[in-house]
């Protein structure tokens, strides 16, 4: 008989994993900051890793967990667009977000369009699916494309490419979702003479994405107000605690959520908003640093996951000719329909290119499928989970392994050093460089004022 007593408890292996995984969110983009490499491409290497050690015997595969699966890729999503949102320098008007319109209006429609041909024809799926499908992998991911997105509040670090991306990946993940729905209603009445269009456009349409942006617009101006404008002594800037970015994230997507209205589209406009009413204050730093490191320990506790799916056979049934058909998605779909949306917007190819080939899929597509397949009945949910996963997965290594080159080739192409802002920082010891007796001289202006 073995003595296993030796053995540490799972309880304290667990702890102190966590703790490695967390030490890894803070130290990893520093060394992979120069490096064609990005921190998803570790994570999913080390999940796999993980996961194929014999003592490991969870096998995380998506189609075995589906309320797990649909609500932890919802709370990573809901977090990744307020940050996305609080970090928008550009105040927001129609003029100025033109790259977003363009990018949101004719891309995207011309995306999802195109991917559901190629499903429907290519691989022979029923319409409702391949709308499904199409829906889930048309939106770029606002967690995986955080090193093509804009910098921290105030940072300076938002140019087109990065600021259109941005926007894009805020506003999309709300407006894919109409036609998640219209995948459902198609399912629900396939073989059947029941109408669908009118309440599909009225309520998913209309309804759904108006009320989520007044909804989520009237949110952040509730805590732009609580936060900074009301009477000094209890505003909620006072107590420094950036965890206020994820209680309106909390409370903007359950509010909007229980009036049936697009969750995802609300939290970015609260963000927006919220931002927008103070746009100045290093308060707004804080929340999105804290909001950034809730994202990162969330993505990293995801893609560990998904390492984990990937050894466990979440690829078994894909193809030869899926593989083609995702790569006809990543470099022929988003890139064409990239460039015609972009089409007469003044900017130099360059950028528009960047813009169109960094359509990245992730946490957002996993998603949309958990929630569309935990809501309809769809044939073959293997093949589909191996696609999206294929895709997914093409999609870390493609787009981690050039983003660095090209956007620090961005950077230079339009005279910035990509360097200059580790050398700034290694000169300043606060966040927006300020000294001691500076940054408390400004927290004594804002009291005075009030």
């Amino acid at each position: 008989m073995t003595d296993s007593s030796w053995l540490p408890n799972p309880y304290i292996l667990a702890l102190t994993g966590f703790g490695f995984l967390i030490a890894l969110v803070a130290w990893l983009p520093l060394v992979l900051k120069r490096l064609p490499l990005s921190l998803p491409i570790v994570c999913i290497a080390l999940g796999a890793g993980l996961f194929s050690l014999p003592q490991v015997t969870i096998r995380p595969v998506p189609l075995d967990y589906p309320e797990i699966t649909e609500r932890l890729t919802e709370f990573v999503v809901i977090i990744a667009l307020m940050g996305a949102g609080l970090k928008l320098d550009r105040i927001f008007d129609l003029r100025s977000w033109a790259v977003t319109w363009r990018l949101l209006g004719i891309t995207m429609p011309l995306g999802i369009l195109a991917i559901a041909l190629l499903l429907g024809w290519g691989m022979g799926l029923p319409w409702a699916v391949a709308i499904l499908l199409a829906a889930s992998l048309a939106p770029t991911d606002p967690v995986l494309a955080a090193d093509v997105q804009v910098g921290p509040p105030r940072s300076g670090e938002e140019d087109e490419v990065r600021f259109g991306l941005t926007s894009e990946a805020g506003l999309n993940d709300g407006l894919a979702f109409p036609f998640v729905h219209l995948a459902i209603a198609l399912a629900a009445v396939a073989g059947t003479e029941k109408t669908w269009f009118v309440e599909w456009f009225s309520y998913r349409v209309l309804w759904e994405v108006g009320a989520g942006v007044v909804a989520g617009w009237l949110i952040g101006r509730a805590f732009g107000w609580l936060t900074f404008h009301v009477p000094a002594e209890t505003k909620l800037a006072k107590t420094g605690d950036g965890l206020i970015a994820l209680s309106a994230t909390l409370v903007s997507y359950g509010l909007t959520e229980i009036i049936h209205c697009y969750g995802f589209l609300a939290v970015f406009v609260t963000a927006v908003a919220f931002r927008h009413a103070h746009r100045e204050h290093d308060f707004q730093v804080q929340m999105h640093e804290i909001t950034e490191q809730i994202e990162r320990i969330a993505m990293m506790v995801l893609l560990l996951l998904f390492g984990g799916a990937l050894v466990s056979g979440l690829l078994s049934p894909v193809t030869w000719a899926d593989a083609g058909i995702a790569a006809v998605i990543l470099l022929v779909i988003r890139p064409v329909t990239g460039l015609i949306g972009l089409s007469g917007f003044k900017a130099d190819m360059g950028e528009k290119l960047t813009l169109a080939f960094f359509g990245i899929r992730g946490v957002g597509s996993f998603y949309y499928l958990a929630y569309g397949l935990n809501h309809m009945e769809a044939p073959g949910a293997e093949r589909l989970w191996g696609l999206v996963g294929l895709i997914v997965l093409m999609s870390v290594l493609l787009h981690g392994l050039t983003v660095t080159p090209i956007m620090r080739l961005l950077d230079r192409h339009h005279g910035r050093d990509p360097d200059a802002e580790e050398v700034a920082a290694s000169a300043r010891p606060h966040g927006m460089g300020q000294s001691d007796e500076q940054a408390e001289g400004e927290a004594g202006r804002l009291i005075a004022r009030g």
